[in-house]
C-alpha cells in the first residue's frame, strides 16, 4: 500500500513539473515575453484593471526577483557541508515571503492562491504595490520606490533601511530602468496583444 501511495505521489510530481511554464526565451523584451506566454498578458492586464498598477512595474520586479522561474527560492545555506536551510522562505515567481503571502490571501479572499502560479503571483504583486501606495505614499508607477518597499517591507522603507545598503539602491535603479524599458516596448505591441486577447476570448 505504501508503494502505491509513493507511486501516485511521484506521478503527481512529474505531471506538475511537466506542466510548469519555463522562463521566457527573451526576458529582456516584454513583447516577446507576452507573445510567448499569452496567458501571462491576460493575467497582467487583469492585475492592472484590478489594482491600478501599470503592467511594466511588477513584471520588472518579477524579473529581478525570480527571472520568471515558477519555483525560484533563495539559495540553500550550509554549515561546512551540512544544509541548514534557506536565507528566507521567499518562493515562486514573486519571491513572496510566507507571512506576506498569508496576509494577501486573507485580505483578498484568494485562499487557493499558489506562489508558483503566475496568475496568483502577478495579482499578489498588484496587491502589494497598491498597499505600498496606501501605506507609504509611493506611486504605483514608481518602480524604484516600489522595489525598495518590496525588498525591505513597508516598515523597513519607513525606517529608510535601504540608505545603508548601496547595493540595494543600485538594484532598485536597475529595476527602474528595466521597467522603463518594458513600458517603451509595451507601447509598440499592446494594441496587438489586446486584439489577440479579445479575439481568443470571443472566437476560440
Amino acid at each position: 500500500m505504501k508503494i502505491k501511495h509513493k507511486l501516485i505521489y511521484l506521478i503527481s510530481v512529474l505531471i506538475l513539473t511537466s506542466c510548469a511554464t519555463p522562463p521566457p526565451n527573451n526576458p529582456d523584451n516584454v513583447c516577446d515575453i507576452f507573445t510567448e506566454n499569452r496567458d501571462w498578458y491576460s493575467a497582467s492586464k487583469e492585475m492592472n484593471e484590478k489594482w491600478g498598477t501599470p503592467i511594466h512595474v511588477p513584471i520588472a520586479i518579477m524579473y529581478q526577483e525570480s527571472s520568471f522561474k515558477h519555483n525560484a527560492a533563495p539559495p540553500m545555506q550550509y554549515f561546512w557541508f551540512i544544509p541548514i536551510g534557506r536565507a528566507s522562505d521567499a518562493y515562486g515567481y514573486a519571491q513572496a515571503k510566507t507571512m506576506t503571502w498569508d496576509d494577501y490571501q486573507r485580505e483578498t479572499g484568494n485562499s487557493w492562491a499558489d506562489r508558483d502560479d503566475f496568475d496568483d503571483a502577478i495579482d499578489f504583486m498588484g496587491w502589494f504595490t497598491y498597499k505600498t501606495q496606501k501605506i507609504n505614499g509611493v506611486s504605483k508607477w514608481d518602480a524604484y520606490g516600489q522595489y525598495l518597499n518590496y525588498h525591505e517591507g513597508w516598515g523597513g522603507y519607513q525606517r529608510a533601511s535601504y540608505r545603508k545598503k548601496t547595493w540595494l539602491t543600485r538594484v532598485a535603479k536597475k529595476v527602474d530602468n528595466r521597467a522603463n524599458q518594458y513600458a517603451r516596448q509595451l507601447k509598440t505591441c499592446q494594441d496587438n496583444l489586446d486584439s489577440s486577447w479579445l479575439w481568443r476570448l470571443f472566437f476560440t
